[in-house]
């Protein structure tokens, strides 16, 4: 909840929120804890106010991106967007949404949403005053750098927004966050879920302790290692690392098979493990370092990771929850989920909603967000109610 810090400051510019069919029911929660921001704000009774529109019983703009019978599309502003300070929600994950291609059904993959948001940034630009993406998932985060002859999408895309009109990007938990060196003159902002993690695995997990005798936190590879680092640092716990032992000389679905998890670090017996990450795609690797720890004696496993893609669907998962080998796996909502997911046992939501909305609010009234960014106080009190 923000502070009523933003008394003291004038928007850029009256708030529109323009939300792509992918996430329009996260949007309408965002949505709803701006309402009720600014309703709560000193800003609100002051009649000599100059900025009209900042208290709105709704923030969300009508757009559209229909399409032809050929599967081309268009992206459509039913309301204006002139001298606005215009959100753009995109969620690049969402499968579940179709189109028909020559009567045949098509599920909208990362590049069509990318597609739909080019269209109504380019519906918008010229009129509003100021474009911020805000894509939880970051389109070709994943193809960040270049090893090889091959593409370098993520660097691509960020040029071609900026070269659209885009002012700033906003992500959470970015494979790589240097990829913001192909945009060094934007603004480039990726966030963390990490009190929301906490939040979710207090609400959930009977008997959860926070102390170097009872926990650990575990990377699950060497690319997880500066999350991971924070997390046991800021929880004050040990830590320790799988490596991922990869065969070079092959390639299966576009990467290269893992051989082995070789695991670095202090004992983990008799301790409950935090295992984090930015994302589950199909979970293998995830689960085979759970299973690892299991072995090694370890109590209980919860597996924290912003993405749950689940692409290999949620049986295995289900398998080793019955066997024991994970305890609970906790992801936020901020992509698709399936909704069989949300039904099961082992899962928990981290919801980002009000985390978002205030974002959003700082951004719009241009004042700082570094209090927002590490949460190291709000993380210290729940500390101190976990382990009084």
């Amino acid at each position: 909840m923000p502070q009523n810090i933003q008394k003291d400051t004038i928007p850029q510019g009256p708030l529109k929120i323009a939300a792509l069919e992918g996430c329009r029911e996260f949007a309408a929660e965002v949505d709803r804890y701006l309402v009720e921001y600014r309703h709560n704000s000193p800003l609100y009774n002051l009649t000599q106010f100059p900025l009209t529109g900042y208290c709105e019983d709704s923030y969300l703009i009508d757009i559209q991106c229909p399409r032809f019978g050929t599967g081309e599309g268009k992206g459509i502003i039913h309301d204006s967007v002139r001298g606005a300070d215009l959100f753009i929600l995109v969620d690049v994950l969402n499968y579940s949404i179709t189109y028909t291609v020559c009567g045949e059904e098509n599920h909208m993959s990362p590049d069509n949403h990318y597609a739909d948001l080019k269209r109504i940034i380019s519906a918008a630009n010229g009129k509003a005053k100021r474009i911020t993406v805000v894509m939880p998932f970051l389109y070709g985060g994943r193809q960040h750098r270049r090893t090889k002859r091959e593409s370098l999408d993520c660097a691509v895309f960020l040029e071609e927004l900026i070269n659209m009109g885009v002012s700033n990007i906003i992500t959470f938990d970015a494979h790589d966050p240097r990829v913001q060196n192909a945009i060094p003159l934007a603004g480039f902002d990726s966030f963390m879920p990490t009190y929301q993690f906490l939040k979710a695995l207090v609400r959930t997990v009977p008997n959860l302790k926070m102390s170097k005798d009872t926990t650990m936190v575990v990377s699950p590879d060497e690319g997880a290692m500066e999350r991971s680092v924070y997390f046991s640092n800021i929880l004050g716990l040990e830590m320790g690392m799988f490596y991922k032992r990869r065969d070079y000389s092959t390639i299966v679905n576009g990467k290269n098979p893992i051989v082995a998890h070789e695991f670095i670090g202090t004992p983990v017996e008799g301790k409950d493990i935090l295992v984090i990450d930015d994302m589950i795609s199909s979970g293998g690797s995830m689960l085979d370092v759970a299973r690892q720890l299991k072995e090694r004696g370890a109590s209980r496993v919860f597996v924290c990771t912003t993405f749950g893609l689940f692409t290999d669907g949620l049986d295995e998962f289900d398998d080793y929850y019955q066997k024991g080998f994970i305890s609970k796996v906790v992801t936020t909502n901020l992509n698709y989920r399936p909704p069989e997911l949300l039904t099961r046992e082992w899962y928990a939501e981290a919801d980002m909603t009000e985390y978002l909305a205030s974002i959003i609010d700082h951004i719009n009234h241009d004042i700082s967000i570094s209090s927002i960014q590490s949460p190291t106080v709000k993380i210290n009190k729940l500390l101190e109610d976990l382990n009084p």
